[in-house]
């Protein structure tokens, strides 16, 4: 769980969730081109391929090949999970 936390912690993998939000399913090219013209970074490719594989590893983003291209979906399980972890059971249930 903390490596969610602190993919989360970066502002910059924060953004790329919230362009897979936008918009699942795209390659490196379009999300760096998306970050650049929504966010105004200016992020090389290599910074934001890194950034993916810590979202990669943590669970965030799942990762789908066809042909040459690589395309990067968001995964919500362990956003869940930490939801889960701290839910509150509601008094008018009982």
């Amino acid at each position: 769980m903390g490596d969610v936390f602190k993919a989360l912690a970066d502002p910059t993998r924060r953004a790329i969730l919230d362009e897979l939000t936008d918009r699942d399913g795209q390659t490196l090219f379009e999300l760096c081109s998306r970050l650049a013209t929504k966010h105004g970074m200016g992020s090389t490719r290599q910074a934001i391929s890194q950034h993916i594989d810590v979202l990669e590893s943590a669970g965030l983003v799942r990762t789908r090949r066809e042909g040459r291209y690589k395309f990067h979906h968001l995964d919500t399980a362990p956003l869940q999970q930490i939801a889960d972890r701290w839910s509150v059971p509601d008094p008018e249930d009982d």
